[in-house]
């Protein structure tokens, strides 16, 4: 018998798992259910969005943790290029911090659920995804480190570094503690951030070309 296009009888099931436009149908379907559901969100409504079962759900991910590593990948990865493109614009330090906090806090408020589900119930139940995840925002100081010395701002590459992974750590760490605080103004709670940041990457200026200070 031959098999006809898009017959799935006669598809071996390592190939059906790994049809990237099924497979996108199946992200989008989790992410109307989590959007819906939030952090409790079920493998089996996922299924049942997709209108699949969990058996065919796991086949196309290998398990939950596959599943949650798509999600970490597929949003993560866009709220990094989002923040990545106000980091490497062409205005001043102060304006870029601005906006880059801007746009990081503005997705997450407004994918609360998805966000709650990714950093709280995946990386807590998933160490992969934990790491996975971890890898991703380090890999955004590690850009920020490079921008800093590239332009002049902090010239030494290891306070480049520590500086760096400081101001993105305290963003992520305010970012957490707003999804509990909806009564505050976004606009102020930015400004606060952006001086915050500002003033601890510019917290090294004893190390700023032709400056002496902090060096024996």
């Amino acid at each position: 018998m031959t098999a006809t296009p898009g017959a799935t009888a006669t598809t071996p099931a390592t190939h059906r798992g790994r049809d990237p436009q099924r497979r996108r149908a199946i992200l989008e379907a989790a992410d109307s259910v989590i959007q819906r559901d939030g952090p409790d969100a079920s493998m089996a409504a996922i299924a049942g969005e997709a209108g699949i079962s969990k058996p065919v759900l796991y086949r196309h991910f290998g398990d939950k943790s596959g599943l949650y590593r798509a999600l970490a990948e597929r949003h993560v990865e866009e709220l990094l290029a989002r923040v990545r493109s106000e980091l490497h614009g062409d205005a001043e330090l102060t304006a870029r911090a601005r906006s880059t906090i801007g746009a990081y806090l503005g997705m997450i408020r407004a994918n609360l659920n998805l966000y709650r589900f990714l950093m709280h119930r995946a990386t807590a139940e998933d160490p992969r995804t934990h790491s996975d995840v971890g890898l991703m925002v380090r890999r955004l100081g590690e850009e920020l480190a490079e921008l800093l010395r590239r332009e002049g701002q902090v010239p030494d590459p290891v306070r480049a570094q520590l500086l760096a992974h400081a101001a993105v750590g305290m963003v992520q760490a305010a970012g957490e503690w707003l999804l509990d605080q909806p009564e505050l103004a976004p606009d102020l709670v930015i400004e606060d951030l952006t001086r915050a940041v500002v003033r601890v990457l510019s917290g090294a200026g004893d190390a700023q070309p032709g400056s002496r200070a902090g060096r024996s």
